[in-house]
């Protein structure tokens, strides 16, 4: 289950960008290098935040056209409920079914509201508004831009599959997201995934700390990227290696 992933490891993906995580996910030849994040439209409001990671806690939302019966804030404690069952921190991802999007997914009161019941972070295939009422609570939101009215919010269902930007979404995955963008992350992998972000960086440091320093030549740089990609080429080794062992 993802809520019973080890606080540090969560805490040591958040020391690491997204691109970052991206890099390492691919040492382990799990998925093609093109699957698992979302697209371009998607962004991130807020992108001078740190990266923020959380297990997924999904629903779709509509806002075009009335409702026969309710709307967002009625429909919010549904939400919130299923955020309760997950132990550690939780990103609310919404499916806006309307396309394109027709009013806002979220604004100041239901940040408020994920934030108060230990969310870490909102993504949503719409729309976002009260864009600076929000800053202030320093609340990672990742969305394809902003229109000013709620229109006939509603959340339909809770705890579903749901698809941002081309990334499938399930109840329970681990999301990993940015300024560069929303990764997921395989929950089985997490830790070694974790485990191997700093000796990536420092590889591609070996090349970084060269061409930033005084005079570097072609000669030096070729050096330099050889040792980087030995390195790489060992990580692959080890990463590869605890996939199989973990299965």
């Amino acid at each position: 289950m993802a809520s019973s992933i080890d606080p540090a490891v969560i805490q040591t993906l958040r020391q690491f960008d997204s691109a970052t995580i991206a890099n390492v996910i691919e040492l382990f030849d799990v998925r093609s290098r093109v699957a698992g994040y979302a697209g371009q439209k998607v962004r991130a409001i807020y992108p001078e935040l740190p990266p923020t990671v959380g297990v997924a806690v999904t629903a779709t939302f509509r806002s075009g056209y009335p409702a026969s019966k309710s709307d967002a804030y009625s429909d919010m404690a549904r939400l919130l409920a299923a955020g309760q069952n997950i132990a550690g921190p939780k990103i609310v991802v919404f499916q806006d079914l309307d396309e394109p999007s027709r009013a806002a997914t979220y604004g100041e009161v239901m940040v408020s509201s994920f934030q108060g019941f230990g969310f870490v972070g909102l993504i949503t295939s719409g729309t976002a508004r009260d864009i600076e009422q929000v800053r202030p609570l320093k609340f990672p939101c990742f969305a394809t831009g902003a229109i000013v009215s709620h229109g006939y919010c509603r959340i339909v269902d809770v705890n579903v599959p749901v698809v941002v930007d081309g990334l499938e979404v399930r109840p329970g995955n681990l999301l990993h997201a940015d300024a560069n963008g929303i990764m997921d992350v395989p929950v089985r992998l997490a830790g070694e995934i974790a485990g191997l972000c700093k000796p990536f960086t420092e590889a591609e440091n070996l090349i970084i700390h060269y061409v930033r320093g005084k005079k570097p030549t072609v000669e030096g740089y070729s050096s330099a990227a050889a040792q980087a990609h030995a390195r790489f080429k060992a990580l692959g080794e080890q990463a590869r290696a605890a996939r199989d062992r973990i299965g």
